[in-house]
């Protein structure tokens, strides 16, 4: 720990690259904000922004849709990379993602039950709103069912590669609970759940953003706090326990923020996947470091960076349709994961 401790922080380098990342979160911000079916000047859009403008129609698009639209895919990319950081260190395992211990799972058999299994059996259609709230409920009632589970193994189980391969056969008991209630559903309650496992950052405004904004930011202030614990989690266990790191505290900590962090993304956005393994990985290359006091702020802005773009190239600019965000996310991941898979040695810090 010591080691990593004394490590410069802001070097000259260090500035560097966060100063253009920083430039690089403008602009995607702005092009963000700019680019979608309707083009609307950059000028006119800055005017509007800045209350100087009387053009009503642009100023809806803006401020309803298209910047609620960008402060969640900036939130949500650097809760999941964020979560794919802490998941990937804690494991020692370069694959491991944000949803490594069945969270998305567990997020999406609460979806499930919400949509395939009550509104069914009630024959209740939520509509607006309390829809949103509903299914964002529920993915967080499923999810921390999940933690509450791997939490309550992790106290009994020492080897972390246990609690691992527990965490992913609980999200595959849930999988397949979720597969038998699409089996049984209509096909109207069935669609609905399919657009929904396509990932959207359009649905989150208004009350949802601030509650979503919350969740995310108690989730990152509990990843910052744990910034030690990862250091010495990631030389290993014996380490850590040699120099007295209390493994069971560290570890809920750990998977609680975990927990918020991808359980809040999966409840608003829906699951969207490839950003929580893809971005730590880049974030060590372009670093080249294994400290988590530049990691995580890297990959912040990394992440967030990442989503932006993505959301932008599935808006499909000047197109009235719009592609699945986890889609477009599955295209730009797969490739750096095949990457991790061939070259894992190059990798530092795992």
């Amino acid at each position: 720990m010591s080691k990593l401790a004394g490590t410069r922080i802001l070097t000259k380098r260090n500035v560097l690259l966060f100063s253009i990342l920083g430039i690089l979160l403008l602009v995607s911000f702005i092009l963000n904000l700019l680019l979608g079916s309707i083009h609307i000047p950059a000028k006119e859009a800055l005017n509007i922004l800045f209350g100087d403008s009387d053009n009503e129609l642009w100023r809806t698009i803006i401020f309803n849709f298209r910047l609620p639209k960008s402060i969640t895919a900036i939130v949500a990319g650097a809760a999941l990379s964020v979560s794919g950081l802490q998941m990937q260190t804690t494991f020692r395992n370069p694959l491991a993602g944000p949803y490594v211990l069945g969270i998305s799972s567990g997020a999406s058999l609460g979806v499930a039950v919400m949509l395939l299994g009550f509104s069914s059996i009630a024959s209740v259609k939520l509509t607006g709103l309390l829809a949103s709230f509903s299914l964002a409920g529920a993915a967080i009632a499923g999810s921390m069912v999940v933690l509450f589970v791997i939490l309550a193994v992790s106290i009994r189980v020492k080897d972390i590669m246990t609690i691992l391969i527990l965490g992913m056969m609980f999200g595959s008991a849930a999988s397949a609970l979720v597969s038998i209630l699409q089996f049984f559903s209509n096909e109207s309650m069935l669609k609905s759940f399919v657009i929904w496992t396509m990932g959207s950052l359009s649905s989150v405004a208004g009350m949802q953003l601030h509650v979503f904004t919350a969740i995310v930011g108690i989730g990152l202030i509990m990843s910052l706090i744990s910034i030690p614990m990862l250091n010495v989690i990631q030389l290993g266990d014996t380490y850590a326990k040699g120099v007295g790191l209390n493994m069971g505290l560290s570890r809920t900590m750990i998977f609680l923020s975990t927990s918020l962090l991808a359980g809040g993304v999966t409840a608003f956005c829906g699951p969207i996947g490839f950003i929580g393994i893809a971005i730590p990985h880049i974030g060590r290359l372009i670093f080249r470091t294994a400290n988590h006091a530049v990691l995580l702020p890297g990959v912040i802005l990394l992440g967030s960076i990442c989503l932006l773009v993505l959301d932008t190239i599935s808006q499909l600019p000047g197109q009235s349709i719009s592609l699945p965000i986890n889609s477009v996310a599955a295209l730009m991941g797969i490739p750096i994961v095949i990457y991790v898979v061939l070259k894992n040695k190059r990798f530092t810090g795992l």
